[in-house]
């Protein structure tokens, strides 16, 4: 095998190991600055996604206010039904036995949370092991 001499020209090891190092800098402060300007494109989309939901949700309050009421002139149907305070009456227990049967199932959902376990004895016996040595 024929030896090349080195020329003066050629960089060295020690300045191509900068160069890349300078280069890798350069890209990851690139990379960064890219990730910003797509999270806060992302962020402004999602502040209006979120403003328009709490807009439908005030909507739709309103709009279950208004069927409530409607329900209790339903009841009371012009005179003929119920009296305009039972008709009331009847909406409000209507709605706090829904109010009652949503935390009863919201109880049974939450007592069902358990700690995650298996990952939990995964992680101590990792730890034991790499403690041993």
């Amino acid at each position: 095998m024929a030896h090349v001499p080195v020329s003066d020209d050629d960089p060295t090891l020690g300045r191509l190991v900068t160069d890349v190092s300078r280069d890798l800098s350069s890209l990851v402060r690139q990379e960064i600055a890219l990730a910003k300007t797509e999270l806060k494109v992302s962020v402004k989309a999602g502040g209006f996604g979120l403003g328009f939901f709490g807009a439908a949700a005030f909507l739709a309050l309103l709009a279950v206010i208004m069927f409530s009421v409607s329900i209790a002139y339903f009841i009371h149907w012009g005179g003929d039904g119920l009296g305009l305070h039972w008709a009331f009456l009847i909406v409000f227990a209507l709605y706090l036995a829904l109010a009652g049967l949503l935390a009863f199932l919201g109880l049974k959902k939450v007592k069902q949370v358990r700690a995650p376990e298996r990952a939990i004895h995964q992680a101590q016996e990792t730890k034991a092991a790499l403690g041993r040595h």
